[in-house]
């Protein structure tokens, strides 16, 4: 019971409540994470208060109707901080995804309603009562996720449920109970009935909660969800998975490095086409930031992973192999692009399969670093443009890209180059080249 502190504004706000002739109970994740040994800040309450009660008790301007037609009203603590009260309820229909609620219901009949036995925990801190009614504290000791009754009822009644039990699951590697995780594969042919906006969330808080994301997804590819709601990862083989699981969450170590969740979603895409990526992720509703990031992680890849990869694999890369590659990575991207790289070769040595040593990604890690911001790997990089060019008497038109292109390839063998005597000394040779078609389409 020591473990049970919730923050003093819930404190405050339960106090009110209970002073007012409603009982007030904390419930949901806070109970469980507090359970396990955290120290949660976010504690929802449960009161038989209506909305319309919440809202006169503690007034309009320190209320939000966020969810009324759902008994929720969000109650501002001093300090104008959110907290989430919610009138006890029970479900009356439900169509796999949204409830018809009623109001008036018992907090047993309310934590019935919920989805996990150890997420129907109720703490009631004016008494400090416990009620458990399905057992949630023996499923947190013995690291089991069971749904509240009957669990293909439970799925029924909100197929998000199913992919919420995988998380919890990976998120505390806890065992999913059997009869739950039968029910798991039992709705998957009825996931479509969720929006994309709601896969990608739980998507994403997976690969933001859970250190070792790969038996979540492991999961949702085994119980048939990745065939039905993201098709083009369907065939996700083990090493694909095992991918993730070398790559850092964002907030480990208490970092707040979003690009790390960005790299994961990248490195799930990996073996896919990239405008199968694109196709995906739109239809997934993530941003375009996010989705021209795993794209143009995933295109990299494909262009040019296989060459890094035997070029390590052969020995120590020459600088102007490293140079090349930088230029096919591009600045922006080659972060990214490299600790991706890195972690699908790590999931291949786990595997015993062929893949570039650990030292010799290290050292290619460090020479990218130099090189990034030292050498001319970009057309922006080069001593001349397209000024210089009209300068000299070129008309304008597509014949400029591929003579900085073809300029681009000479710096990059050759860093000293990269001067407007010794470029424009360089034209003669490549417009002829041009000209005789020995410049081909610039890669980059």
């Amino acid at each position: 019971m020591h473990r049970l502190r919730p923050t003093p504004s819930v404190l405050d706000i339960a106090r009110r409540l209970e002073r007012a002739g409603f009982e007030a109970w904390c419930v949901g994740g806070a109970i469980r994470d507090a359970f396990l040994g955290g120290e949660p800040l976010d504690w929802d309450v449960a009161t038989p208060a209506t909305p319309a009660q919440v809202r006169d008790l503690f007034g309009r301007k320190r209320t939000i109707p966020i969810g009324i037609e759902f008994g929720t009203v969000s109650v501002l603590d001093e300090s104008g901080v959110p907290h989430e009260v919610t009138t006890f309820r029970r479900d009356v229909r439900t169509d796999g995804r949204h409830a018809e609620v009623e109001f008036g219901a018992s907090l047993d009949d309310d934590l019935a309603r919920r989805d996990f036995t150890i997420n129907a925990i109720a703490f009631r801190p004016a008494t400090g009562e416990l009620r458990d009614p399905f057992g949630g504290q023996r499923d947190l000791a013995a690291r089991v996720v069971r749904a509240v009754g009957d669990p293909d009822q439970r799925m029924r009644e909100d197929r998000l449920r199913a992919l919420r039990a995988i998380r919890f699951a990976a998120r505390y590697r806890f065992a999913i109970e059997p009869a739950t995780l039968s029910a798991l594969y039992n709705s998957a042919p009825h996931l479509t009935r969720l929006s994309a906006e709601r896969v990608q969330q739980e998507l994403v808080k997976t690969m933001e909660q859970v250190e070792k994301p790969a038996e979540a997804f492991r999961l949702w590819r085994d119980t048939g969800a990745l065939a039905v709601l993201i098709p083009s990862l369907s065939g996700l083989d083990d090493i694909a998975l095992a991918t993730l699981d070398h790559l850092a969450r964002d907030g480990t170590a208490g970092r707040a490095l979003p690009q790390r969740t960005s790299n994961r979603v990248a490195a799930l895409f990996l073996d896919v086409a990239p405008l199968r990526v694109r196709e995906a992720m739109t239809t997934l509703r993530f941003s375009r930031h996010e989705t021209n990031w795993a794209a143009a992680i995933v295109e990299r890849w494909i262009a040019v992973g296989p060459a890094i990869t035997v070029g390590l694999e052969a020995g120590t890369p020459t600088d102007v192999d490293v140079r090349r590659w930088l230029g096919r990575i591009g600045r922006l991207y080659a972060g990214g692009f490299l600790r991706v790289a890195e972690a699908r070769w790590c999931a291949r040595r786990a595997a015993g399969k062929s893949a570039p040593a650990a030292a010799a990604v290290r050292s290619l890690h460090k020479r990218l670093a130099r090189a990034r911001f030292s050498a001319a790997i970009e057309i922006g990089d080069l001593a001349i443009g397209g000024d210089e060019l009209r300068a000299a008497g070129i008309p304008a038109g597509p014949i400029y890209a591929k003579i900085l292109h073809a300029l681009l390839e000479r710096v990059l063998e050759a860093p000293a180059r990269n001067t407007p005597e010794a470029l424009l000394a360089e034209l003669p040779r490549v417009i002829a080249a041009i000209e005789a078609g020995a410049v081909t389409s610039p890669k980059h």
